[in-house]
């Protein structure tokens, strides 16, 4: 392992909320927020929240701005903007404020609920639906676009530019529209919070990124060279299929929507079998329908991606809402022993890369892999670096056609599970002379030839786990860093997770707290040695992840060693982990472990 990485120091910023009922259109005004930080130079994070149905209701624009990138919300926000009070009480707990906070709403809508000012926030109205229909009908949430951008700091030409670029209507409600922003801008009298950022210079044009980990998991998809796709819609996976329909069409390939999760997992796996790199995309609910074509994939050894965007369980759970709670099922949810690859991505922009990877390891080692992302990434957008180009697709390890026999001789058989070295067989497509063979989900020979002799059956799950234990994933299974130098604690997490765990450790270090990060992107197969190493030198472990059980914790306790008393931070969702509570976690953690060593000592 190669030294740990420092994380970055920690972040300045100015978190904003827009909320609102079904069509005050609260998620347009802050995506056009966010694409206005973007072109003023800034980064941003946009998280979506909703009451508990799928669509329409009430929901919220959860944004966070800062010179540097962002990949988590803060501890609370400095503004919250509600166009109304309806039903805000469902998820006004996702919203936190402090006594620096400010309340803004509509001065017709009557007074906010008393929740939101427990904190000691400062409640401003303003008359937000009478300036919109001053401006000739214009939409309110262009009113509320103008007055929460001027109070967090981004300049009026990037909020008209962001509204201009978006606009696909009538010449005449644009400029109805233009006026409401130029009214809401007026609202804000001049004043900034006390959180607003400073002016930095834009950033040059094409080396920025504004995208959704939807949009993001469907790119490192293309670029890995994935041409067919085969789906269910199912909240919070839709967006990343709607991304890529019209996607995949400007590259020749195809997706389908399916008639159910169980038809998406076998369209794939048919359309891999014939030589297509495939991806399905679901949520938990989905995941499970697909379980049988999954150990399929497995056992006819058929490389497919499922991408799956976690969200509330069990059953419907909570749709709109993310958890990190499919965990279990991705690693140990087969039948049999069913070796597959189990990767998760650590932050929007991370989407791109492990979903990328996720396809090439797919079909190096020919295997089924999963992909688990969640609601907060998928459905959240952030402003990131532009990725570099793609370093290439994998290629399957292909038959070729075996020569003619010699006159006399019978042909060689076409052995397509042959028990090689690394595990991994050639594979033909079909129509390669000389390379028929049966692919079904009945154990078999290396000929293919169905069997149910014992050591058949032993000599292809042999094969089938070799390939995964011994491949090389290099250093990418893992993100290690170190908060200060010889830290003797460690934080292991993964996925979304691991953005306010990084900021909280930043946190821990200003106040002269070490502390190491390990955040796991390659989960199945565990590298157990490479862990070993990221934890040399720890007397301790802490695991956070965001579900009920620890379920991290408990599939690494079951398959490696950690040191000293592992322990486990989580929760379930809906309430995110922020920076905050987690860097005050920590340093109790720190010191209780520490005491209880010199105890022992």
């Amino acid at each position: 392992m190669s030294d740990p990485t420092p994380p970055p120091p920690p972040v300045a910023s100015c978190s904003v909320a827009l909320a609102g009922s079904g069509g005050a259109g609260v998620m347009t005004a802050g995506t056009l927020l966010l694409d206005a930080a973007a072109r003023a130079g800034l980064y941003g994070l946009m998280v979506r929240t909703s009451g508990p149905q799928i669509r329409g209701g009430e929901a919220a624009a959860l944004l966070r701005l800062s010179p540097r990138p962002v990949a988590t919300l803060d501890d609370r926000f400095d503004l919250l903007l509600a166009i109304d009070w309806q039903n805000l009480n469902r998820f006004a707990d996702e919203i936190p404020l402090g006594a620096g906070s400010l309340l803004l709403g509509d001065a017709d809508a009557g007074e906010p609920p008393e929740a939101l000012l427990a904190g000691g926030a400062r409640f401003v109205s303003r008359p937000l639906k009478r300036t919109a229909k001053a401006a000739g009908g214009a939409w309110v949430n262009m009113v509320a676009l103008g007055l929460a951008g001027t109070l967090a700091g981004v300049p009026a030409a990037a909020l008209e530019a962001a509204l201009r670029a978006s606009w696909k209507r009538g010449a005449d409600a644009l400029a109805a529209n233009l006026g409401a922003l130029q009214q809401g801008i007026a609202l804000a009298e001049g004043r900034e919070l006390p959180a607003a950022l400073p002016a930095v210079a834009p950033a040059p044009a094409g080396t920025r990124w504004l995208l959704s980990g939807n949009e993001a998991a469907g790119a490192g998809a293309l670029r890995a060279g994935v041409r067919f796709v085969a789906a269910y819609p199912i909240t919070p996976a839709t967006e990343l299929l709607e991304w890529m329909a019209p996607a995949l069409a400007r590259v020749g390939g195809t997706l389908v929507q399916a008639e159910d999760e169980l038809a998406s997992v076998n369209m794939i796996i048919g359309a891999s079998y014939g030589g297509v790199p495939s991806l399905t995309a679901t949520a938990g609910p989905g995941l499970a329908l697909m379980a049988e074509g999954i150990g399929l994939a497995v056992a006819a050894e058929v490389p497919i991606v499922v991408v799956d965007v976690m969200r509330g369980g069990p059953s419907t759970g909570i749709p709109a809402k993310s958890e990190q709670s499919d965990l279990s099922f991705a690693v140990d949810g087969l039948h049999g022993d069913a070796p597959r690859l189990v990767l998760a991505p650590n932050s929007i922009a991370d989407c791109l890369g492990t979903t990328e990877w996720a396809v090439n390891l797919a079909e190096a080692l020919q295997a089924p892999a999963l992909v688990l992302t969640d609601q907060f990434m998928g459905q959240s957008r952030a402003v990131i670096e532009r990725a570099p180009p793609a370093a290439g697709s994998a290629q399957r390890l292909l038959a070729e056609a075996p020569p003619a026999p010699a006159e006399g001789q019978a042909p060689v058989p076409f052995k397509r599970y042959l028990d090689t070295p690394s595990g991994v067989s050639p594979m033909a497509r079909p129509g390669t002379p000389g390379t028929v063979y049966t692919a079904d989900g009945l154990e078999h020979t290396e000929r293919g030839i169905p069997s149910s002799g014992a050591a058949d059956h032993r000599r292809q799950l042999d094969k089938r786990a070799r390939k995964l234990e011994r491949h090389d994933y290099g250093a990418r299974w893992a993100d290690v860093e170190d908060s200060a130098p010889a830290p003797a604690h460690a934080v292991i997490t993964f996925g979304s997770t691991t953005g306010a765990v990084r900021e909280a450790l930043a946190r821990c270090a200003a106040q002269g707290l070490a502390l190491r990060l390990v955040s796991l992107r390659l989960i199945a197969p565990l590298r157990s040695d490479a862990l070993a190493e990221a934890l040399a030198g720890i007397d301790q472990v802490l695991v956070v992840e965001q579900n009920h059980g620890g379920q991290l914790l408990r599939y690494l306790r079951g398959r490696t060693d950690l040191p000293g008393r592992p322990r486990g931070l989580h929760r379930p969702g809906p309430l995110p982990l922020r920076p905050g509570e987690l860097a005050e976690a920590f340093a109790a953690w720190a010191a209780a472990t520490a005491t209880a060593t010199e105890i022992a000592a």
